[in-house]
């Protein structure tokens, strides 16, 4: 099931304001689109779980950066899903 995108800005909002478990009940629900497999990687880096967090970078058919920098991260899925 795709998420719209309302809801995929809602989880950002969430995963910006810190709360990761309440953006990774939106995320979850979609692992067809890119946008929001992304978006639950960044939830996972945001956890701590690097493992789940690669998984669902691929699935989202990008790399997991080497240095990853959560708030860049969040900026660039903003922009990217505006």
């Amino acid at each position: 099931m795709r998420i719209d995108p309302q809801s995929l800005g809602k989880a950002i909002e969430l995963m910006e304001s810190g709360d990761w478990r309440a953006a990774h009940e939106i995320v979850q629900k979609d692992e067809e689109s890119p946008l929001a497999c992304w978006a639950h990687g960044i939830v996972h880096l945001m956890e701590g779980d690097v493992p789940n967090a690669r998984y669902w970078y691929g699935a989202a058919g990008r790399p997991l950066p080497a240095n990853v920098v959560l708030s860049q991260e969040l900026e660039k899925l903003k922009a990217a899903a505006s």
